[in-house]
């Protein structure tokens, strides 16, 4: 298994601002930064893209997912992210449940 780079939030940036200017291709900016995967570089622009700069100076493996957000968020952010997760999460139940009505009917 490979060894986990960890870039600083200033050399993320400097790669979304070489990106954004266009003079530079990704094999350009990968060879001057050293980094391995291309797919990094699409990463780190979908989040600027997306508005997700705090993913930005977060270390390896701390990148928030399941709808949970940063701590930085406000206390309103945060049960609204919360009570997204709730929604979906009851969602997924309903259609098991119907799902496990049809089964239930077919004995």
């Amino acid at each position: 298994m490979g060894k986990k780079n960890n870039y600083s939030e200033e050399v993320k940036m400097a790669v979304i601002e070489m990106k954004l200017s266009g003079d530079y291709s990704n094999r350009e900016i990968m060879d001057k930064f050293g980094i391995t995967n291309v797919t990094q570089v699409k990463r780190w622009m979908r989040w600027y893209r997306e508005g997700q700069q705090y993913r930005l100076a977060q270390g390896i493996g701390k990148q928030y997912c399941y709808g949970k957000g940063p701590e930085e968020l406000s206390d309103i952010e945060q049960l609204k992210r919360e009570n997204e997760r709730l929604k979906i999460q009851l969602e997924i139940l309903k259609k098991y449940q119907g799902i496990e009505r049809s089964w239930f009917q077919k004995l």
